[in-house]
């Protein structure tokens, strides 16, 4: 197959990515959205690892082949998602609801060690809490209560299905409505 691919209309395929399902319909994650490019949802087609659950109505072409561009793809074999996520900065802000654990501030979010580093403190989920930079630099290396900052939310070690359940309440910027069957389809429905 020839690589060089043309669009058959005037929207751009990077503005065309795939939603990922695992094989039981569910997405690989919600926060961030697994989504993939083009490009790797066609190979993936080609490998014979996804189905192709919906299509834009876009396609790419090469000399001798043609196919809608997928819009949301399935795995073929399951993929047991990891019970705890990594300890990351973003997850994080996840896990917080990208809100300042001390004012509630949801603008220059960092982080802040309840126990600070300097007095032995952890960089875990258990001793780590989202802070705006004026809440950090307020409570500085102090112990929370010496600096009178009680946090809202005592820190914890998320599991994923929680940070999807965060994640839901930040959708992205896009949602094609092919990916809406897919998405929060194991929200409470309305009587």
């Amino acid at each position: 197959m020839n690589t060089e691919l043309n669009l058959s209309s005037n929207k751009h395929p990077e503005s065309c990515p795939a939603l990922v399902l695992n094989a039981d319909f569910r997405p690989l994650s919600y926060y961030p959205l697994s989504l993939w490019s083009w490009q790797d949802a066609i190979k993936a087609v080609f490998l014979d690892r996804v189905n192709i659950v919906s299509s834009y109505d876009k396609s790419v072409h090469s000399p001798s082949f043609e196919i809608k561009l997928p819009s949301v793809v399935s795995l073929k074999n399951y993929v047991k998602p990891p019970q705890w996520p990594a300890f990351t900065r973003f997850n994080l802000f996840l896990r917080d609801r990208f809100n300042c654990q001390y004012c509630g501030e949801a603008s220059d979010l960092t982080f802040d060690h309840l126990l600070p580093r300097s007095k032995g403190g952890l960089t875990t989920w258990e001793n780590v809490v989202t802070a705006c930079s004026k809440c950090n630099l307020k409570k500085s290396n102090h112990l929370y209560h010496e600096a009178n900052m009680k946090p809202i939310q005592w820190p914890y070690k998320p599991n994923v299905h929680e940070l999807h359940k965060n994640g839901r309440l930040f959708p992205p910027n896009y949602l094609h409505d092919s990916w809406m069957d897919y998405l929060y389809w194991d929200s409470e429905l309305e009587a």
